[in-house]
């Protein structure tokens, strides 16, 4: 028998069926992102109008700030919208297309986290070939690849999804179309679907946190030859970025592994790395560093001097 595909739209349950919830939960994320835009568009401005962008982990660092405002603007508007909404409902091709963008975005922003380790790892083991092996040809290659893989990774979710069937239910018990929801609508067995998914997201997550876990044991080994100066500065940069991967990674791999129809906190747990990541990694990386806030100083001083001039 065919597979037939009679449903049109869906229909986001939401994070919550209260209503004075949903309207605490409008201004609240409605705040958020306010502070996600605000907040990646001063570390993207100020890294573009200083010198740091010559070095490699601020180059990766502007990276990361455009991936949060792109990725969080694929997917905070509609639940904000959908919060203030009396009938939260989405067409499905652009149910589609939010869940090629987001994962695209999602993609990429992983693989720019495993550049920014390696970048560290070459810094600290190997400092003297640093700028030899992190030039700035090899830092697009990086970039370039992580579109590359985040491609693919999309291309390949959203192919599963079209081929399959959505003939009855169409309330997404979520407030994005991710590929683990919109399976509890399919109408047909989707153990083999379950497998891929995990195949393709779940096992490609834990193997990528795993990569950087391994790197950031390999740095603190090699961080024994270093000056306590160097140590504790090597320290300070390093534990910024295992906080951010603790973020995003650690709540991906509870999705992402389990399969599909489990009772589990999917679009509860999700908020971490749709809202708070994206939130906390300004602050994470400026606030933390040095060099980012004495640049942010510099760049922002010189800036109100010329609009006051």
């Amino acid at each position: 028998m065919e597979n037939q595909n009679n449903v049109t739209e869906f229909v986001f349950m939401g994070l919550w069926g209260n209503k004075q919830m949903e309207l605490l939960l409008f201004l609240l994320f409605l705040l958020c992102y306010l502070a996600i835009l605000m907040g990646n568009f001063i570390t993207l401005l100020t890294i573009i109008q200083s010198h740091l962008i010559e070095q490699p982990m601020y180059y990766f660092l502007c990276h990361l700030s455009l991936m949060d405002l792109c990725y969080t603007s694929t997917v905070v508007p509609r639940l904000i919208r959908d919060l203030g909404a009396a009938r939260k409902n989405i067409s499905y091709n652009n149910c589609m297309t939010q869940l090629f963008t987001a994962h695209l975005l999602a993609g990429v922003e992983i693989f720019i986290l495993v550049s920014m380790a390696l970048d560290r790892y070459v810094a600290i083991v190997k400092p003297l070939h640093y700028m030899v092996i992190m030039s700035r040809r090899r830092c697009n290659l990086l970039i370039f690849m992580a579109w590359g893989v985040g491609f693919w990774h999309s291309v390949a979710l959203l192919l599963l999804v079209l081929n399959l069937p959505f003939c009855g239910p169409n309330q997404i018990d979520h407030y994005i179309c991710d590929v683990k929801p919109l399976l509890k609508l399919v109408c047909r067995d989707i153990r083999v679907v379950n497998i891929l998914v995990i195949s393709n997201a779940g096992m490609v997550v834990v193997a990528v946190f795993l990569v950087l876990v391994a790197s950031y044991i390999l740095i603190l080994y090699n961080l024994r030859a270093h000056s306590s100066v160097g140590r504790r500065k090597a320290l300070s940069t390093c534990s910024s970025h295992v906080m951010v991967v603790i973020l995003f990674f650690v709540p991906c791999i509870y999705i992402y592994v389990l399969p599909a129809g489990s009772e589990n906190k999917d679009k509860e747990i999700s908020v971490f790395y749709t809202v708070i990541a994206p939130l906390l990694n300004p602050l994470i990386y400026t606030l933390r560093n040095m060099e980012m806030r004495n640049a942010m100083w510099k760049v922002w001083s010189k800036m109100a001097h010329m609009k006051f001039r």
